[in-house]
């Protein structure tokens, strides 16, 4: 199957038929377990979820699968670097558990993308990021989801750094005591959170602040303020420049799309 190219985060539902079909596409792609199940295999290793599972599929990955009987599916498709993700995820194909958390998150999301009419299309752009984004905080959060990405030896845990990095978004990041923190000097730490996550711990904390502003601006008593605040900006003038920079919109025109 061939794909145009992907540049944003895509949340959608699906139903998958009877027949095998097979795909390979240039971003990583989640399939959480909705209503009935599927089979998926990579590698020639096959295995079958519902709603209490879901698959990770690397970018690259050639993948083979197959509904069983009625089903749904709700799919994270993510492009590199659109969400504040570690890399590391998605290191190898593999179908994970999911916690009841996240399972009753993904009905909630799947409810939203089934209800109402049809949204215009910068309505639709702020439901797949607001979307992505929790599923992604939830899927970091998730202990059955990093089932098989335990730290090696001399490298990061990473879902361990992103959980502290989540919890102190409003806080100066200091690299030197987070990677003392982790037992490491600066150089080797710099380098193995980029083996990790992808990008610069800078960077990658300056997208996580950005992410999780959009799941607190669909609150309207938040004034904008208040969110620049509590995800570490200094006023509101510079997270409405970061933000603006990174969507296209800003703060305040994002957050009057319908959702």
């Amino acid at each position: 199957m061939s794909h145009a190219a992907v540049t944003a985060p895509n949340v959608s539902l699906r139903c998958y038929g009877a027949v095998e079909a097979s795909d390979v596409h240039d971003f990583h792609q989640v399939v959480l377990g909705l209503d009935g199940a599927m089979v998926m295999a990579v590698d020639g290793v096959a295995q079958q979820i519902d709603a209490g599972s879901a698959w990770l599929i690397p970018a690259g990955a050639r993948h083979d699968y197959a509904g069983v009987g009625t089903n749904r599916q709700l799919v994270l498709d993510l492009p590199a670097a659109s969400l504040a993700v570690p890399e590391r995820l998605f290191e190898r194909a593999r179908a994970v558990s999911v916690d009841a958390s996240l399972a009753q998150l993904v009905h909630r999301i799947a409810a939203h993308a089934t209800g109402g009419e049809q949204p215009a299309a910068g309505d639709n752009r702020r439901f797949h990021w607001d979307a992505a984004a929790r599923l992604g905080a939830a899927l970091v959060a998730d202990t059955g989801a990093l089932a098989g990405t335990q730290a090696a030896r001399g490298s990061l845990d990473f879902a361990r750094i992103d959980r502290w990095l989540r919890a102190h978004l409003s806080e100066p990041l200091r690299i030197a005591d987070l990677a003392a923190h982790c037992g490491f000097g600066m150089r080797r730490f710099h380098q193995l959170f980029i083996d990790a996550f992808g990008e610069t711990p800078h960077r990658y904390l300056q997208r996580l602040r950005l992410d999780t502003s959009l799941t607190l601006l669909a609150d309207p008593r938040r004034s904008l303020t208040d969110i620049a605040l509590d995800i570490g900006f200094g006023d509101q003038s510079a997270y409405t420049h970061a933000f603006t920079r990174r969507f296209g919109l800003a703060p305040g025109q994002w957050r009057a799309l319908r959702h």
